[in-house]
C-alpha cells in the first residue's frame, strides 16, 4: 500500500497596516501552519510633508513597493476609531482608503479590524495599552527590541490578529473588488 504524502502547509504572507496621516505603521508576517515569522515591521514617516495629497501619494507609493517586494496574500488593516475632530477623521479615512486601494489594485483582499478587537486578540483585553500590546507581541513572536514608535507594533498586532481570526472570520480574504463583482453581477451598471 502506498502511503499518501504528508500535506505541505502553504505559506501565507499577511501585510498588516496601522493607518495614519503623519506616521503609518506596516508589518509583514509570514504564516506557515501554526508558525509565524516577522519579516519586517516599521513605519512610513510622513511628518516632513505638509500637503495632505503628497502624504497620500507617498502612502500609495510605499504600499506598492511593499506589495512588490513581499507579495502578500492578504492585507489586514485597523479600522479608524471615532474621534471628536472631524477633519482628522476625514484625513485618517483617506489614508486608510489609499492603503486599501493600493492592495485592491493588485488584487490583494483585505479585512478591517476594530482597535479593540486587535487588542483583545493579542492581549486578551480590548482596553489594553499600546505598551501592553507591544510587550505581548515581543513575547508571542519572540522578538528582541521593539520599535520606539507604537505604529509599527500596532501594524504587527493587526497582522497577527488577522492570523488568529482567520478561522473564525467568514469574511476574511473575500473583500476584493473582483470577488465583489463576481458575487454581485446585478450591481454592475452597463452604459
Amino acid at each position: 500500500m502506498i502511503k499518501p504524502s504528508p500535506l505541505v502547509l502553504a505559506e501565507k504572507i499577511i501585510l498588516g497596516i496601522d493607518p495614519g496621516t503623519n506616521i503609518m505603521g506596516y508589518a509583514i508576517l509570514v504564516v506557515k501552519g501554526s508558525k509565524t515569522q516577522v519579516l519586517e515591521f516599521d513605519v512610513i514617516n510622513l511628518k516632513n510633508h505638509t500637503n495632505h495629497a503628497v502624504k497620500l501619494k507617498n502612502i500609495f507609493d510605499r504600499m506598492q513597493e511593499l506589495i512588490t517586494e513581499y507579495l502578500p496574500d492578504e492585507m489586514a488593516i485597523e479600522a479608524p476609531f471615532y474621534g471628536s475632530n472631524v477633519q482628522s477623521m476625514l484625513k485618517l479615512g483617506r489614508a486608510q482608503g489609499v492603503a486599501i486601494a493600493a492592495a485592491l489594485s493588485r488584487d490583494i483582499p483585505y479585512v478591517e479590524y476594530a482597535p479593540k478587537k486587535v487588542k483583545q486578540s493579542i492581549t486578551g483585553n480590548g482596553n489594553a495599552s499600546k505598551e501592553q500590546v507591544s510587550n505581548m507581541l515581543a513575547q508571542i513572536l519572540k522578538l528582541g527590541e521593539m520599535p520606539k514608535l507604537f505604529d509599527a507594533s500596532d501594524a504587527l498586532a493587526v497582522a497577527l490578529c488577522h492570523h488568529y481570526q482567520k478561522g473564525n472570520n467568514g469574511q476574511a480574504g473575500t473583500k476584493s473588488w473582483k470577488n465583489f463583482l463576481t458575487d454581485n453581477p446585478s450591481r454592475i451598471v452597463k452604459k
